[in-house]
């Protein structure tokens, strides 16, 4: 049986660390599928739980060296305890370094006027400040280093004890072969300031890109705030009780007072206040709520007192969702990773040769027996090369840009729906719910036989079992002349027709004309040049027909969303070919398009025909994503290479599509377009930085002129400079 876990990994220190945990957990029995993000640290693991367990994959990882367990909520402690063990090391091995820096300053000609005290200069004083540095604070890349040669493969903290080892044992080896004999101490070049340098540099870099890597989780840890820990039960005798929230089940009736949260979904039974909620959709003005209305946990009470019960679980609510989705898509991978990844898998190696043959060139052909010049152009390149800023250039971009886009109520469900919306050539928009309100109003009804009062009986009930915007329409007209609706049986939706059901023992059909024709149902003259005249006023219309025998016309209008004419427009202007499909009538769906501006419409298309509509326009055109609102349009959404579900209502259709838009609004679209293709812009920046620094540095270090120590310096803050890079898309406008 399939299932897929997080897991909190800790102890990667670049992409060669990913790339490695994830080829050695793939090749495990079971496993189906394993994605490691370097920057969130948390890797995504499919696999058959018959055959391995996620107990399994995590003492996996933990046998070569990380540490692993299963994603819960002590990983903000964790952060913060590593944090501060990561600050005190720098702290110390920055103070241990200090001396070194000053008696460093012997080499420079331009630093002769500074008094260096003799004791800074002994060997063996440098010596013995340099063993905590090397040997016990830097003790973890000795340590990640052997794990990571045992399992096959080579990674950051390799070129880091590579490095500042040749550093600090050719020094050792010169400060104690030359103890006892009259050579100056102050004429032996030594290296122990080189191996201290590099160390504290990585140190200080690991800090603030930890730091600044908090500040990309900054999305994820505002929703989590939303979420409440207690609850007030409310009895139906007025008293209130607190109740922890994942305690509340489907029935309980709370109270959530003025200025409070509401801590779970649920309808409202009584009371009337306005609540806001923007952090959980992006929408600035609060909206009324009274008997009947749905609420959802995280949104703030800013008025009034609701009583509400409880509809859904803790676990299953929409906040709930909303979290799970935005925290797998921070997981996953972007396509373009797998760039970063093939290279990080043989770059590691690379440099070690690249390191070895400057060595060699400089020892036996520039400067030929001088050991110490060669060492240090040695050194230098081990250590300007260490990939960190490779790995780190997609995830860290696909963190914050797809916390951004939940900030402003847009879900991408993974990291690679993120990198294609921006590359779409053609968006298929549905008409009903999308570019329209999705709540038509009945403006002409005729019936048959005359009878409204019966016809609206008989088809309230068969609307009454659909959640279609058009069947909720017919449903409140029905209501306004029935008090009561009958029982319908065997109730069938007709995907892209409408419905039918057998009422009071009268097989009731329910569905546009087109579907009336294909059945060969017969429609009266009168009522075809009715049916014509409405849909030329672009108007959808319905029809009904009992025991196959037509009964009676419904027509119903819907407005247009206010921001749809603008969102078309702006979709245009950034060069995306915008068509319209819908299963409604060609009038109706032409009078739309008019309005909006669309030039392409294809009419009375069913969900099976759009979805074969979009397979024929991904042939010709590229890249094609569509836009439904997820109840009708499944078969399409999943086709297209990105399905937009609008969240219309109370039906938020969170799972529907691959990225959703909470609430229904166009010019989310058109954010969502706006903010992928600022990703992949912030995406490419980031790797060209990542690449033209090793190409400009390592030619630098192989002919000596990069010192290993600022070498070391400028490494540590390439990896700091992407994150920061990446920390712009938060105050990216869309």
């Amino acid at each position: 049986m399939k299932e897929t876990d997080q897991i909190q990994i800790s102890g990667m220190h670049c992409a060669a660390c990913a790339t490695r945990i994830e080829r050695i957990v793939s090749k495990m029995d079971g496993v189906q599928g394993v994605q490691v993000n370097l920057t969130t640290e948390k890797g995504r693991i499919t696999f058959d739980k018959q055959v391995v367990s996620i107990q399994d994959v995590i003492q996996k990882i933990m046998s070569i060296g990380f540490k692993a367990s299963i994603a819960g909520e002590q990983q903000a402690n964790t952060k913060h305890h590593e944090l501060t063990v990561l600050k005190w090391q720098f702290i110390v091995s920055a103070l241990l370094t200090i001396p070194l820096a000053w008696a460093m300053l012997s080499h420079f000609q331009w630093a002769s006027f500074v008094t260096i005290p003799a004791l800074l200069l002994n060997p063996l004083f440098q010596f013995a400040i340099t063993i905590p540095i090397q040997l016990i604070i830097g003790f973890q890349f000795y340590e990640r280093a052997w794990l990571a040669l045992k399992s096959g493969s080579a990674n950051m903290d390799t070129l880091v004890v590579l490095s500042t080892s040749a550093a600090f044992f050719y020094s050792h080896y010169l400060t104690f072969t030359t103890l006892h004999t009259p050579i100056d101490p102050q004429t032996i070049v030594l290296f122990y300031e080189t191996s201290a340098f590099i160390i504290t540099f990585i140190l200080l870099g690991k800090l603030l890109e930890a730091r600044a890597k908090m500040k990309t989780t900054e999305a994820i840890k505002k929703l989590y705030q939303l979420q409440t820990k207690t609850a007030t039960l409310y009895a139906m005798d007025g008293t209130e009780s607190p109740l922890a929230v994942d305690q509340l089940a489907p029935g309980h009736v709370i109270i959530v007072k003025s200025g409070e949260k509401v801590p779970i979904d649920g309808q409202v039974l009584k009371g009337n206040s306005m609540v806001d909620e923007s952090l959980l959709t992006g929408e600035s003005i609060p909206i009324e709520k009274g008997n009947g209305s749905s609420v959802y946990a995280g949104t703030v009470n800013q008025n009034g007192t609701l009583i509400i019960e409880v509809t859904k679980r803790d676990s299953e609510t929409t906040l709930s969702q909303i979290i799970r989705i935005v925290e797998e898509a921070q997981t996953s991978k972007a396509p373009i990773q797998q760039i970063a990844d093939k290279i990080t898998g043989v770059f590691v190696p690379i440099i070690i040769g690249i390191a070895l043959l400057t060595f060699a060139l400089s020892y036996l052909l520039l400067e030929p027996a001088t050991l110490s010049s060669a060492l240090e152009k040695m050194i230098a390149v081990l250590i300007i090369a260490c990939p960190c800023a490779l790995g780190l250039a997609t995830p860290t971009s696909v963190m914050v840009g797809s916390g951004r886009a939940a900030q402003v109520g847009i879900l991408f469900k993974e990291g690679k729906f993120l990198e294609v919306l921006g590359k779409a050539t053609t968006i298929v928009l549905d008409k009903t719910g999308t570019i329209t309100k999705g709540e038509p109003q009945v403006t002409d009804t005729y019936v048959h036989d005359g009878n409204e009062r019966a016809f609206f009986e008989i088809v309230g009930a068969v609307e009454s079992a659909s959640g279609h915007p058009i069947a909720n329409a017919i449903m409140r007209a029905a209501r306004q002349r029935v008090v009561k609706f009958p029982q319908a049986n065997q109730a069938e939706a007709i995907p892209g027709y409408g419905m039918q059901a057998t009422v009071n023992g009268q097989q009731t059909l329910i569905s546009n004309p087109t579907y009336f024709m294909e059945q060969k149902i017969h429609i009266p003259r009168d009522a075809k040049r009715m049916i014509t005249k409405l849909e030329r006023a672009g108007k959808t219309v319905v029809v009904a027909a009992i025991q196959s025998r037509f009964a009676g016309i419904i027509a119903i209008a819907d407005e247009l969303k206010p921001s749809s004419c603008s969102a078309i427009s702006r979709l245009r202007k950034m060069g995306i070919d915008v068509m319209m499909l819908t299963g409604d009538n060609q009038a109706a769906a032409q009078s739309i398009a008019r309005k909006t501006g669309i030039n392409k419409v294809q009419a009375n298309v069913p969900p099976q025909r759009k979805a074969e509509i979009i397979q024929t326009l991904q042939k010709k055109r590229g890249k094609v994503v569509m836009v439904g609102d997820g109840i009708n349009d499944a078969p399409a959404l999943t086709v297209a290479d990105v399905g937009i579900a609008i969240g219309t209502g109370s039906d938020i259709a969170i799972e529907s599509g691959d990225i959703t838009v909470i609430k229904g609004d166009l010019s989310k679209v058109v954010e969502a377009v706006k903010l992928s293709k600022a990703t992949m812009t912030n995406i490419k920046q980031n790797f060209a930085w990542a690449f033209l620094y090793n190409l400009i540095c390592i030619p630098f270090a192989m002919f000596g002129l990069l010192a290993p120590w600022l070498a070391g310096a400028v490494m540590a803050f390439s990896s700091v400079s992407v994150v920061l890079n990446a920390l712009r898309l938060q105050k990216s406008r869309i």
